[in-house]
């Protein structure tokens, strides 16, 4: 069982933390009453975790062609950094800041002594980052510690039964695990956080009248135990248990409706979220001038980037005090009411992730607005958002074609409601699904009709592709060796061969053995339209009612896509 907290756990953690805010995003989303009843804050931790994770996948990435792997510091540090930069509303920002404070005592030299920015000991040494409290350079109690305080410091009016109060808790619970005797085990320290960041958030609607008369825990709080259930999972290979998103003592949904009324009327209009370089000094000004003209002011990064979110009703000042501070950037408002829809939108859109160049010209010709998914590259879900945008509808019909896109896609689809844009995301889990879906969309009938059929298509399309093993591996059809062709049908492996066309053959055969009327195949750029041939022979020599249409897919993954309807 690991007890250090290497680059490649704070990776493993990463990807943990960003699968767990997927999976509880909706559910998250529907307890947030504070500060503002905007059903977000499960979507903003999403976007938030999701840009870390992307920049840690990208410090691996430039060390690939070298002898060594990212150091831990490195890894912390890309972390905080990718959190600040996509930092999404109230909560993504206070955690975008509470990875900054644990990356600035989890990525000291040994020189500083382990000290993180506020001069407090965390020990280490020869850069390790190890799990736990002061003794045996273990660094993870004071780590989460300067995480709690950091955040505070970062907002303007803290308020108890928030974020704020689960992450002080679990820096409490931690510090009493080091002073027990687990100065040197990482795995009881993070154990000891997330149950004392467990019973703050059951805690939080006695110290939070919306929450209580809502019913609900607080939900930055809920993300924030999400995200260290991750560290726990990652340091321990265990998942905690479960936190039931609801509070216990649940009330009526009247009692929820009557706590969003009240959040919605009295609050301000705007949200207000911009990155900004600028110095101390001014950022400092700008902070006290920001508390005069809105709420929820929270303000987090520092040397000399900063990431700022306010609440305000004149967002146009609140820009404009960034300007006077420095030079801000991606700048984002939001309206807390009800968009205006735009007279020039078009009525409906279709937006695909495909996974070459041939394929997308092909949905472009079908009138779909593309996403390239290019090979090890896959999407994020702010690029899903601006394909959205791009498509410039009133309805959008988001097909991600890949399971492992489920995640991305829906948290694009719920940014992209929030910006007055009716999104349905059919869950196609293939670019041959996609086609199938596409094929019968109908943008002249009523949407959830269109959503229907579609989805009906994509469902009724079995898909399979044809890929090559990388090395020695166990899989569902036995043990394949390095250089053999894998027959993946709908996700597992079924035939290993030694021959594409073969392999292909075998494929198909167990595909039409379930009945089908089409077969569609797509194929990479590499690969010889003799091998359509081969294989349209083959599909009519032994299902004569079976057509057979081929596409090509371009630069792809896998050099071979298979569909049967």
């Amino acid at each position: 069982m690991p007890q250090t907290l290497d680059a490649a756990e704070v990776r493993n953690w990463c990807s943990l933390a960003l699968e767990a805010l997927g999976r509880e995003r909706e559910e998250i989303d529907a307890i947030n009453v504070y500060p503002v009843a905007d059903g977000d804050t499960g979507t903003n931790l999403y976007l938030t975790v999701e840009s870390a994770a992307q920049a840690v996948e990208a410090v691996f990435a430039a060390h690939e062609t070298g002898t060594s792997e990212p150091g831990p510091a490195d890894a912390v540090r890309a972390m905080a950094h990718g959190a600040l930069l996509g930092a999404r509303g109230n909560s993504g920002t206070i955690l975008a800041q509470l990875l900054r404070g644990m990356a600035e005592v989890l990525a000291a030299p040994a020189s500083d002594g382990g000290k993180g920015g506020d001069g407090t000991s965390s020990g280490g040494k020869n850069g390790d980052v190890k799990g736990g409290g002061d003794g045996g350079g273990n660094r993870l109690a004071p780590a989460l510690r300067r995480a709690a305080a950091l955040a505070r410091e970062a907002v303007a009016h803290p308020v108890e039964g928030t974020i704020l109060s689960v992450a002080s808790a679990a820096a409490d619970a931690a510090e009493r695990a080091a002073l027990d005797g687990a100065a040197d085990d990482g795995a009881a320290t993070v154990r000891a956080a997330y149950a004392g960041a467990r019973a703050a958030l059951d805690a939080t609607p006695g110290q939070l009248a919306i929450l209580r008369r809502a019913g609900v825990v607080d939900a930055g709080g809920r993300g924030l135990l999400a995200v260290l259930g991750a560290l726990v999972q990652s340091l321990t290979g265990e998942a905690p248990a479960a936190f039931p998103v609801r509070h216990r003592r649940y009330e009526e949904p009247a009692a929820l409706a009557s706590a969003e009324s009240c959040a919605a009327e009295d609050g301000p209009a705007f949200e207000v979220i911009y990155l900004l370089e600028a110095d101390d000094t001014a950022v400092a000004r700008l902070r006290k001038r920001l508390d005069r003209l809105g709420d929820s002011l929270v303000v987090v990064g520092g040397d000399g980037l900063w990431n700022v979110h306010v609440h305000v009703d004149d967002a146009g000042a609140a820009v404009e005090a960034g300007v006077e501070a420095g030079r801000p950037y991606r700048i984002r408002i939001s309206h807390f009411g009800a968009a205006e829809e735009p007279p020039e939108r078009i009525q409906r859109a279709v937006v695909a992730v495909v996974p070459g160049e041939g394929l997308a010209g092909l949905c472009a010709e079908a009138g779909a607005t593309t996403v390239l998914a290019r090979p090890g590259e896959p999407p994020a879900s702010g690029e899903l958002v601006e394909a959205i945008r791009r498509a410039h509808a009133r309805e959008v019909v988001l097909l991600p074609n890949d399971t492992e896109l489920r995640h991305t896609a829906a948290a694009a689809a719920e940014q992209a409601r929030t910006e007055g844009v009716r999104v349905a995301l059919i869950p196609t889990r293939a670019a041959v699904q996609g086609l199938a879906a596409l094929a019968v969309h109908q943008p002249d009938r009523r949407f959830d009709e269109d959503v229907v059929a579609m989805t009906t298509a994509a469902g009724a399309t079995r898909y399979a592709e044809l890929a090559f093993a990388e090395r020695q591996s166990w899989t569902m059809a036995g043990i394949c060796q390095a250089g053999d062709v894998l027959g993946l049908i709908d996700g597992d492996v079924a035939v290993i061969g030694a021959d594409l066309a073969a392999t292909a053959e075998a494929v198909l055969s167990r595909m039409l053995a379930a009945g089908g009327e089409l077969v569609t195949l797509v194929l990479g750029e590499d690969v010889p339209d003799a091998l359509a041939d081969r294989l349209e022979r083959y599909v009519r020599d032994g299902h004569l009612a079976v057509d057979t249409v081929v596409y090509r897919g371009g630069r792809q993954s896998a050099p071979l896509l298979v569909g049967v309807e």
